[in-house]
């Protein structure tokens, strides 16, 4: 119950000593101490205490001291009051205020666009990668430099990506000092330059180590028709989180008939009734589960599954398979048929006639010879005494 100042034995006096300070990166430090002239019998004194700028919050403490991590560039602003409760009675004092003033540099020459991702690249490692446009007002010599901090770990990057006009546009860590698998845990980030001809504003921005996290791809996918269903399983993607801190996307595309459905799935596997007669391509890509943490960046898509055959792709391939097969047969049986008739020939080839290289001495009588068989003929010359046709036979080449 709120009660007025006046209705307090005592006064509520505000705190003294209110200051701001830059602890680290993209983190301030408030301090205050209690008014020594504050009355206090027997009651209890805490502190309302109301961040104005960036972002505005408010809580109570009974501390004289907090730390609050902000972006910086724009400066910050608070203030705190006392409250004094005095069994059912509480009073409050006046505000006191203090502020940070921005972070110098010519206005327009901030980066903008700051886009950054993480990654769990083995176990126990997260990758670190931001991108970032330079600033409309920023001189073409301008060099950017990115710094990131971790709870109290503070790295500038080791490695930039230029553009046409050698000013750094992006970041890569490998290694950070990122703790994988922490909830809500923040990022820092802070880019400031440097220019012969202006002077680079800082900016700075604060990520969800959770939020910007690019989460693996599923492992070990195994698809499978049984029956009229399709049987999916998977193992979670690489991270210290739990298999109940995913749920998955199951891109399902009908080959045959081309029908498209992508189906959020809360499990590492996954049935649904299908056309045994198509064939099916399927890819599977993974998320943080919001009732672990904050939603990151869906992953990239598996490698395409290909499972089950259209009946009519498969009639037209065993067609021409045949085709094919067909005419092979065909033409090697005409090869060998070819093949075996020159293999005759040469194994019986045919006798050529033999020709006369030498002028006959006796031409009549050779021509006699030749037709002395046939009894019918009528002799044309005498042949020399002692000869007859047998022997003539057995003479000839």
């Amino acid at each position: 119950m709120d009660i007025s100042v006046s209705s307090l034995p005592v006064q509520v006096l505000p705190p003294v000593n209110f200051t701001l300070r830059v602890s680290a990166l993209a983190q301030v430090l408030l301090r205050w101490e209690p008014n020594p002239a504050q009355e206090q019998n027997n009651s209890t004194l805490r502190y309302d205490v109301k961040i104005l700028s960036p972002v505005p919050e408010e809580f109570d403490t009974r501390r004289t001291r907090s730390v609050r991590t902000a972006a910086l560039h724009d400066g910050f602003s608070a203030r705190v009051r006392t409250l004094l409760l005095q069994e059912d009675l509480e009073g409050s004092s006046d505000w006191v205020e203090a502020n940070l003033p921005p972070l110098p540099g010519a206005a327009g020459t901030s980066v903008t666009n700051l886009s950054c991702v993480t990654r769990v690249t083995i176990p126990g490692n997260v990758s670190l990668r931001c991108t970032w446009l330079p600033g409309q007002g920023a001189p073409e010599d301008t060099k950017y430099f990115l710094f990131y901090r971790y709870e109290t770990h503070t790295e500038e990057c080791p490695t930039y990506t230029q553009d046409k006009w050698n000013r750094n546009i992006e970041c890569r860590f490998s290694r950070t000092q990122i703790k994988p698998g922490e909830i809500d845990g923040l990022i820092a980030i802070h880019i400031n330059g440097s220019s012969q001809r202006a002077a680079i504003k800082p900016f700075q921005q604060l990520f969800n180590q959770n939020a910007i996290e690019k989460v693996n791809i599923p492992r070990n996918i195994s698809i499978s028709l049984q029956q009229n269903d399709l049987l999916a399983m998977w193992e979670k993607p690489i991270s210290p989180f739990h298999e109940e801190c995913f749920e998955y996307e199951f891109y399902l595309i009908n080959l045959k008939s081309g029908n498209k459905q992508i189906l959020r799935i809360p499990s590492n596997s996954f049935r649904v009734r299908v056309d045994v007669s198509s064939r099916y391509s399927i890819r599977i890509r993974a998320n943080h589960h919001h009732i672990c943490c904050v939603t990151g960046l869906w992953s990239d898509w598996s490698e395409i599954t290909y499972v089950g055959q259209n009946k009519l792709e498969n009639s037209t391939a065993w067609i021409l398979t045949l085709l094919c097969v067909s005419m092979s047969c065909t033409f090697l049986l005409v090869a060998i048929i070819c093949k075996m008739n020159h293999v005759w020939s040469r194994l019986f080839p045919r006798i050529p006639t033999p020709s006369n290289k030498f002028r006959d001495p006796f031409p009549v009588d050779y021509e006699r010879a030749r037709t002395c068989t046939s009894s019918t003929e009528t002799e044309v010359g005498s042949l020399p005494e002692g000869f007859s046709c047998s022997v003539l036979d057995d003479s000839v080449f």
